[in-house]
């Protein structure tokens, strides 16, 4: 062979090696779009997502109805005690958490004592998160059914029943109405028309949808969070765990020296000089 056929056959064999270079290289350039393009479809996706769900939990609503002698902004609080005690318990809790079943069961006959005796104001924020978890509605019901106990008066009796009567997490036994009515029957004085009515219709529901949206804002992330003196003390109080004992001296170190406040019956805050928002008696499902 000719060094000039030899030539010949070796340029054609780098033009095809040049060839298929080029061709790996525009498929590997094409691969990285596809997979670029793919990510970015993604991660748009995600962001679209990310705040329709964030839309979802911090959509404002201001409630259509407020329980009668709820306060603090936009009248989400049930107050318990003397507005003129010198501590504030201030509680998170939902009707369906377990934490707070065994927080109310073991601490609640504490808490009503230092209620009664003017020396803590307890401040409730219930909250209704564990329906978005596991499903149902006990978490709403339970929260608007409490909020009917302090329309008429009777929250914290009707709050320990609720709380002594708690089903499991997973079982939704307070999405049913007619419990949380049945309930209302071992409160003297509760178990009338107007409970009965303003549990079967969730006249409340616009208000325990804000209770939970500022509970989303507030930077707590679970249930029961409990502050004395907006500082948390469970399940412990800097070294300290928590205990019956243990709350009670807390609070007496608070309150060293001053004033003890003036509680109403039963540990009820005296009246509202305002009057409640008009309650919307339409039926919710």
């Amino acid at each position: 062979m000719s060094d000039k056929n030899r030539e010949g056959k070796r340029s054609a064999r780098e033009r095809m090696l040049e060839e298929r270079a080029e061709q790996e290289a525009r498929a590997k350039r094409k691969k990285k779009l596809v997979v670029g393009g793919a990510v970015v479809a993604v991660i748009a996706a995600a962001v679209v997502i990310g705040v329709v769900v964030q839309n979802q939990r911090s959509k404002p609503e201001t409630p259509t109805a407020a329980p009668a002698g709820t306060i603090g902004d936009k009248n989400l609080i049930i107050p318990v005690g003397a507005a003129n005690a010198p501590s504030t318990l201030t509680v998170y809790e939902d009707p369906r958490c377990p934490a707070c079943g065994a927080f109310e069961r073991t601490f609640s006959p504490t808490i009503d004592q230092l209620e009664d005796a003017g020396k803590v104001f307890v401040n409730y924020h219930i909250v209704s998160f564990i329906d978005r978890s596991l499903g149902g509605n006990g978490s709403k019901y339970g929260a608007n059914a409490l909020g009917c106990a302090q329309n008429a008066g009777h929250f914290r009796d009707y709050h320990d029943v609720l709380y002594r009567n708690q089903p499991g997490e997973t079982e939704d036994t307070f999405g049913t109405k007619q419990t949380l009515i049945d309930l209302g029957k071992q409160v003297p004085g509760l178990d009338n028309p107007e409970f009965r009515s303003c549990v079967d219709t969730n006249r409340f529901g616009g208000w325990v949808s804000a209770v939970q949206q500022d509970f989303d804002k507030s930077g707590f992330k679970s249930t029961p969070t409990v502050l004395l003196n907006g500082q948390p003390i469970y399940p412990k109080k800097g070294d300290e765990q928590i205990s019956t004992d243990n709350l009670v001296k807390w609070v007496d170190e608070a309150n060293q020296g001053k004033q003890l406040g003036t509680p109403g019956p039963h540990g009820q805050s005296p009246a509202p000089t305002s009057t409640a928002a008009e309650p919307n008696t339409s039926p919710t499902p």
